[in-house]
């Protein structure tokens, strides 16, 4: 999406594949070490082989999922995106999504996050505004998923809350 032309008064985007596919393969291969790291220092802090695997899982999809799904972040930046991935985009895309669901990513993104901070990918205040967001946001995130998964609602206003 980095160039646009005017063709009759209407601006169309022009989305490079390519460049977004390599700059998306270039940050996997970055992520599949880090997922490694975050499993060490689970393994370190004591956590149960099955506690492990769900967190990896989480932030594997977290990382290469979401955060690549439109444009390529890495995953230092995705520390601010929490909102929207569980507010909105996980509730959509991931048909599994329900509260439990919503409340285990939400521990794995802050397990993940304290791991980044650890090893100097973040600031200890980003680590606070996650927690923070996850805290305020949790009650909305979960009667968000209940409202899209009520086969009565109808009108999508009622399901997100605009």
């Amino acid at each position: 999406m980095d160039s646009s032309i005017e063709s009759k008064g209407i601006y169309i985007m022009s989305f490079d594949y390519e460049k977004w596919e390599k700059a998306c393969n270039k940050i996997r291969k970055s992520n599949d070490q880090l997922l490694n790291q975050f499993n060490a220092w689970l393994e370190k802090q004591k956590a149960g082989k099955k506690t492990i695997k769900n967190h990896v899982e989480n932030i594997r999809f977290y990382i290469n999922d979401y955060l690549l799904y439109e444009e390529p972040t890495e995953p230092d930046e995705g520390v601010f995106s929490v909102d929207d991935f569980l507010g909105y985009w996980f509730i959509k895309k991931a048909m599994w999504a329900n509260e439990s669901s919503i409340r285990q990513f939400a521990a794995s993104l802050k397990k993940f996050y304290s791991f980044m901070l650890e090893i100097g990918r973040i600031k200890n205040e980003d680590l606070d505004e996650l927690k923070d967001t996850i805290k305020e946001g949790m009650p909305e995130w979960i009667g968000t998923c209940k409202r899209y998964d009520d086969p009565s609602i109808t009108d999508i206003e009622d399901i997100w809350d605009f």
